[in-house]
């Protein structure tokens, strides 16, 4: 059975099936157009559905790159928290100094190009559910669940701008037409939960329980996003009960090893509930995940581009007490377990106690990189701009490099919903409704994945030359991550230890912007982390979040300039901007 991954190549082909030159081509239906009779039939519709997915990780967009609008929202939802630096040097991507600075302006061209391909991909979503109605040779059985995927990426399109924008504006099928440009040019007068929720519970419903095809979403996709928007709402008794029917109901398991969330190899693993899919061949990239092909170390073998380092707020985070556990006094926040400065700079200070999944999702000096090399401050373009730690995450496997030419451009997916997750998300809903015990359990099956030794980094030697090394069977460094043992009976405690765990498991994901915006908080961490980061990072120093203007970023003036219909605009910016 073929893969979806695999079919997103051949979207490219469904228009062309109908472009055979002949006499009469000029009575044809304009040739390439996305809809039309000629596509009015199942095979157009089901095109037209794998270019909807297509929109999930950007591709298909004119204009902008990729990691403008980057699905792993790395430059939005991390580089714009306490969770990542831009990184690179001083003079590269502007526009993301000023995201990582809070000078949120609303001509960012990356900001733009955002909005652009949120509803770029609401339009292509919206087509396909009227396309659905109009082709004949659909039974309805299947014209219900292309309706039902459709929504899926609809809904998941809105949830994008919701996230980024205090007041989105909402674009349903009945406020679509490729024959009328003006129809999709609605007010947007507050927030879209409701319309977001209604497009997930419809593709839950919709949608089967499992897909012939990876990639597709499924019913239990669908509920786990229905309860995402639940979250981010604050609506725990909403969402409690569909996050632990997935939980255990589900056919769901965590994977074995926090890192086999992050390889090439084990992509669509047990643990995975919907992942954004990628793939590359040597004679074709255009599906592969560029949009984080500029966030590689630079040096060989990727030579491009320094972007997403790791600040010294984070790596310091990831230090546990004698008993394996994080420090929720925040002490770690005037202990540093490397060096931030010097002639070691970023080198352990003694034989600190952390958590193993640091060295999952941060490059250090001296650890094994993704067995590539020993890390070392190589891997940094100016380390003097942001210091020595890199991003890792994303980064394919060896076995995974190269394989489209510019190895930066990998088939590594984004697992942008998994069984982890929903977990955390499940001990959050239990704290606020308070039960602690059971938030408890559910923080240590996290804590227990995290603590296997199979997936330790091991401890490497170096060779006579930069990529030589050997392994030994000891850890590379001083792992240590034990479970809660102590009944939980403060709840303000038990949110804390919630909150640490969600950014131990999902740091540099692209997520921290968010929680921090949905728990209302932002403000308070971020304008602390400035004035510790600061002291390294001089580009920091002087800068400040400012609340509420920050929590959301602004709809772009290119937006509000084409959206004017009868000589008004219809958008009206967020009155912080």
């Amino acid at each position: 059975m073929k893969n979806l991954r695999n079919l997103l190549l051949a979207s490219f082909a469904v228009v062309s099936l109908t472009v055979a030159c002949s006499d009469d081509f000029l009575t044809k239906e304009p040739q390439a157009a996305l809809s039309g009779p000629a596509l009015a039939n199942a095979a157009g519709v089901e095109g037209k559905l794998i270019s909807a997915y297509r929109t999930l990780s950007g591709y298909g967009m004119d204009g902008g790159g990729t990691w403008y609008y980057s699905t792993w929202s790395w430059i939005f939802g991390s580089i714009s928290s306490d969770d990542a630096l831009k990184g690179t040097d001083a003079g590269d991507q502007p526009e993301h100094s000023f995201i990582e600075t809070y000078d949120f302006n609303t001509f960012n061209v990356h900001n733009r190009d955002k909005w652009r391909s949120g509803y770029w991909g609401v339009a292509r979503a919206n087509d396909v559910i009227l396309s659905a109605s109009e082709a004949e040779d659909i039974s309805p059985a299947r014209a219900a669940q292309i309706v039902g995927e459709a929504k899926f990426i609809r809904g998941w399109q809105h949830f994008e701008m919701q996230k980024m924008y205090r007041t989105p504006k909402f674009v349903g099928e009945e406020n679509f037409s490729l024959d009328d440009l003006e129809a999709s040019k609605v007010p947007n007068t507050g927030k879209i939960w409701a319309q977001i929720e209604q497009d997930f519970s419809d593709a839950a419903s919709a949608l089967p329980a499992s897909q012939s095809e990876v990639g597709r979403a499924t019913s239990w996709a669908a509920k786990a996003y229905l309860a995402k928007a639940k979250v981010y709402q604050g609506d725990w008794a909403g969402a409690e009960p569909i996050l632990m029917d997935i939980i255990n109901n589900g056919p769901f398991e965590l994977a074995d090893k926090f890192e086999d969330n992050y390889l090439v190899a084990t992509r669509n693993n047990k643990e995975s509930i919907f992942e954004i899919q990628y793939a590359v061949s040597s004679s074709n990239d255009n599906s592969s995940n560029k949009e984080i092909g500029l966030a590689h170390p630079y040096i060989s073998p990727w030579g491009c581009c320094g972007f997403l380092q790791a600040p010294q707020d984070l790596v310091d985070f990831f230090q546990t007490d004698a008993n394996g556990l994080p420090l929720l006094d925040e002490s770690w926040k005037t202990n540093h377990i490397t060096n931030p400065t010097g002639a070691n700079i970023g080198e352990p200070i003694g034989n600190p106690s952390v958590d193993p999944r640091l060295d999952h999702t941060v490059g250090r000096p001296g650890i094994l990189y993704k067995n590539f090399h020993i890390m070392q401050v190589d891997y940094i373009r100016d380390l003097t701009y942001a210091g020595p730690y890199f991003s890792k995450k994303h980064v394919a496997e060896p076995e995974g490099f190269g394989v489209g030419g510019w190895g930066n451009l990998s088939a590594n997916n984004f697992r942008i919903m998994r069984l982890g997750h929903v977990i955390l998300w499940a001990a959050e809903a239990k704290v606020e409704l308070g039960k602690l015990e059971e938030a408890r359990a559910l923080v240590n099956r996290i804590r227990a994945r995290a603590a296997n030794p199979d997936g330790f980094i091991p401890e490497a030697i170096q060779g006579a030359t930069r990529p030589e090394y050997t392994t030994t069977s000891n850890p590379a460094a001083n792992y240590n991550v034990g479970e809660y043992t102590a009944a939980w009976t403060d709840q303000t405690i038990a949110r804390r230890a919630v909150r640490y765990e969600t950014r131990l498991e999902t740091a540099m994901e692209g997520n921290r912007f968010f929680d921090l915006q949905r728990w209302g908080i932002q403000s308070e961490v971020l304008n602390d982390y400035l004035a510790r980061e600061s002291k390294y990072r001089i580009y920091l120093q002087g800068k400040s979040f400012t609340s509420p203007k920050n929590q959301f970023y602004p709809i772009p003036t290119y937006a509000i300039d084409r959206s004017f219909k009868e000589g008004e605009p219809t958008l009206t910016q967020d009155p912080n901007y």
